[in-house]
Order: C-alpha cells, then structure tokens, then sequence
C-alpha cells in the first residue's frame, strides 16, 4: 500500500503487526484525522457528536472512568468533558443503547433476565453536593443504576444489558412510599424494566426475569407474567393466602424435599466463599391483593409456586441462609424446585456488573465530574462498559460458544479477523483453535495483544486491559483507511 496525500494533510501508512510471513498495514488514525464512528453507543445522535471518539472503547479499555485517564491527552479529556456536558446526550439515550446487541444475541435461548439496583456513592462536602441526592440512609449521596442483564439459563453466559434507568435523587419524598401511588414510587422500575424486556427479549424462548426482595410488589405478579414469559423473586413481604394463614408459615408446612450442598461466592467483605447445606420444601400459594394496593384494577388473587431453602447447619457465627423463592413457573417435583434455586444463585452476575463498575473495574465512585447530571451519564455509560467488561472475561475459555458480534461491531470482529495470524506462535498452544468470530477467538486476540504467552493462568482482567488498549487504536487506523480507499484513488 502507498502513502497517499489528501489535501493539505499527509496520511502515514504503518505496520500494526508482523509475525512469519504475515504482515497488515494500515493508515495511522490521528488525532485530526479520525474514522468514521460506528455506533457502539447504540444511537447516531451521540456517535456523530463524539466522531468516534473512544467513550466506550477507552472506558473497557483502560478500566476507568477518569476522564483525564481514558481521555488519553488533554484534547481527548476536553472531548469526554465536553461529551457528558453537551445537552443532546441525554440517559435515555444511552440506556436505550445497552441493549443494542442483547436482543440477536438471546434469539431461541431461555433467558435469565436479572434486574437489581446499585446505589453509586460520590465523595461530597457541605461546601460542594455537586446536585446529587441522597442515598443510602440520607447520609450520603450518589446516584442510583437499576439494570437488567440477559444470562444464559443454561450456561450461565452473560448476554448483555436489557434496559433499566440511571438517575439522582431530587430529594426527600415527605409523603410515605404506601401512601404513593405505583408511578410516583422508585419502585415502578421493577415494573417497567420488566415490561421493557418484552421487547428487546422477543427473540428469546422463554424468559424469567429474576429479581431480589426489593422487587416483591404486587403490581408486578398481577401485570408482568404472559406465556413464556416468567417471574422469579425473592419474597420480602409475609403476604396473606387465599383461605387464610401467611405466606412464610405455609412454607414450614411444606414436607422436606430434599437436601444439597451449594457453593456460595464470596461477599466482600463480610463473606468469604463457603458451601452451604440447604434443606428444601416447595409448594403451591395464593396470594391476595394487598389491602393498600392503589390500583384496584388489579387482579385480587395470584397463583404462585413458593421454593423455601434453608441452610441447616452454618459455621458459627454466620447467620444461616434463607430463601423464600416466588415464581409463576410450575413445580411439580424436587428437581425443578432446585432448577428454580439454580437460576436465582445466577443473580451473582449482576452483583458482579456492579462490582466492576464501582469498586473492582472501573472505580466509578472515585469520578469527579462536577455536576450531578453529568455524573448520571457517566454512571450510564459505566455499566455498559462493565457488562463487556464481564461477557470478554466469561467468554475466554470457549465453553459458552458465544459469538464475538455479541460484543464486538463486524468492522472490529473483521479487524480481529485480520490481525489474529499475526499474532499466533510456532507451538501448539501458541495457536488459536477457538471458532473464528467466536468471542473465545476474540479473546485470545485480545490476550495475545495484551502480551500474554498463552502459557500458565489463563488471561484475566489486567491482560484483557492492556490488549484492548493496543487493539482499538489498530481499530480506528484500519478504519480510517477504508475510509480513504473509498474517497481517493490511490495507486
């Protein structure tokens, strides 16, 4: 390829990788000279602002959401700054953008849609709230994320983000959350979220939204649960029965079913990783409308079944694990009650989003963007980067056989198709024998970039970082020269 003169401007032509008889070249994306966006964001609006300006790509790459980090200079600070000021760019917009690749990636599977809410904590002063509201007990303040992300009910993989909502506080409501209807309680976003998956989940199976204590209100059994599409949640409230008695004593009277050891991840940092021995019982409940439902509109009694596990012997000291599982799916023997157990312990993934998120990734409780709308959009833009963060490490080993255009754009997915004999070795492990345009395959691209010998551990976190911070800059050069050949000839 030759180097080529446009304009005033000269374009350098560069070699991104030489390995054997193997070589690429590629234009030099510069800082005047950048390719066209393509969309990771999920809407044109915000990519042609940013000009394909690496938000995205530099928050995963670079593990944190420091401007003047994942910026990479002082113009590329400016252009993030000016990105999370600007009006236009709005949290709707970049949540609707979550689930941009979620739906083609849960076609014909049974899908786990896990939804929870994470409460991201700011350093403020009296002298400086930057307009944030308060979480946790009042005494601090933040903003809160409530996400849904698509599992695998089988393997467990991670499929991407389904939709949710990233706000702050406007304050204290001084009207009691009962005495509120639905809509004006945070808690309709149990509701809605669930209710937005029908849409981007419609390719999937089945569906079983699956939700902690907090999601148990009435509104969502009474309006949530259609055909193949279920719901599973911990139950929070002692509801009354059909018939008489309470939901929580009619789980004692239940016969034990059976007993089994599970494996309980570590809870930091009050809970290490341990395995627990859970006794079971199951049964069929019906629920009634509670008295101080707003909307009497909805149906007076639900039929549900109730999984009760309790772990009957803990280490001292540790208070024994306890769940009292709803779902609208049937039960009907041991075996699908402790199919029901398995797909709750899922949860831990989304647990896990927020963890790379705040403390264990992308440190976003550490931002100190000044205001507290621009501090949402941050928080936005975060959990998207987390979630790739989680299905790139999930996805290393193959077992899942998931598709690289699950996270991947085709123009990157094709870049890795370019860039992967380069980067293979003379011996058997230094092969990549993964399926090509497998997110495996991918990831061993990745890894490789990110100077791992394919020998030893496998690649973790910091592996993964470092080769994405390499790949994305061959990335926008291999794409700016697509660019040129198409509006100049060149010989």
């Amino acid at each position: 390829m030759h180097g080529c003169n446009v304009g005033h401007g000269t374009t350098l032509s560069f070699l991104l990788a030489r390995r054997g008889a193997s070589t690429i070249r590629c234009i030099a994306a510069t800082g005047k000279q950048e390719p066209p966006w393509n969309g990771r964001l999920g809407h044109s609006e915000i990519c042609a602002w940013i000009k394909g300006g690496a938000i995205l790509e530099q928050m995963v790459a670079r593990q944190t959401v420091c401007l003047r980090r994942f910026g990479g200079s002082r113009r590329g600070e400016l252009q993030a700054g000016r990105f999370f000021a600007n009006p236009t760019v709005t949290v709707a917009k970049l949540v609707e953008g979550w689930s941009d690749r979620t739906g083609a990636a849960c076609a014909g599977r049974h899908v786990l849609a896990i939804e929870d809410r994470s409460e991201v904590m700011f350093p403020t002063t009296a002298q400086r709230r930057r307009d944030l509201g308060p979480v946790g007990k009042g005494n601090a303040f933040g903003v809160l994320v409530h996400a849904m992300v698509a599992v695998d009910a089988a393997t467990g993989s991670c499929l991407g983000l389904v939709g949710g909502d990233v706000w702050s506080r406007d304050g204290v409501n001084p009207t009691p959350h009962r005495k509120r209807p639905l809509a004006e309680r945070e808690s309709v976003r149990w509701v809605n979220t669930a209710q937005q998956a029908k849409q981007v989940l419609k390719s999937a199976e089945m569906v079983t939204v699956v939700a902690d204590r907090e999601a148990d209100i009435y509104p969502a059994w009474a309006s949530v649960p259609e055909e193949n599409f279920h719901l599973l949640t911990r139950a929070m409230s002692d509801r009354s029965l059909v018939g008489g008695g309470m939901l929580f004593a009619a789980a004692t009277q239940f016969p034990v079913a059976g007993r089994r050891k599970i494996e309980l991840p570590a809870r930091q940092p009050a809970h290490a990783k341990r395995t627990a021995v859970m006794e079971l019982r199951f049964g069929e409940v019906e629920i009634c409308r509670p008295r101080d439902e707003h909307d009497r509109s909805l149906t007076p009694t639900m039929r549900l079944r109730l999984v009760d596990v309790r772990e009957t012997d803990p280490p001292d000291g540790v208070e024994p694990l306890h769940w009292r599982l709803l779902t609208t799916h049937e039960v009907t023997d041991a075996a699908g009650a402790w199919q029901i157990v398995g797909w709750y312990q899922k949860r831990w993934i989304i647990e896990q989003l927020f963890r790379v998120m705040k403390s264990q990734g992308l440190q976003l409780e550490d931002s100190q963007l000044a205001t507290a709308e621009r501090l949402v959009k941050l928080a936005a833009v975060a959990t998207k980067a987390a979630c790739v963060d989680i299905q790139l490490t999930q996805g290393r080993d193959g077992t899942d056989q998931m598709p690289a255009s699950n996270v991947f754009t085709e123009p990157e997915v094709d870049t890795f198709a370019a860039l992967g004999p380069t980067l293979e070795g003379k011996t058997e492990r230094q092969q990549n024998h993964y399926p090509l345009r497998s997110l495996a395959w991918a990831a061993w691209i990745i890894a490789r970039l990110g100077r791992w010998n394919c020998y030893y551990k496998p690649p973790g976190p910091i592996t993964f970082r470092r080769g994405m911070e390499q790949f994305y800059p061959i990335h926008r050069g291999r794409q700016l020269e697509s660019g040129l050949k198409r509006e100049v000839r060149i010989p």
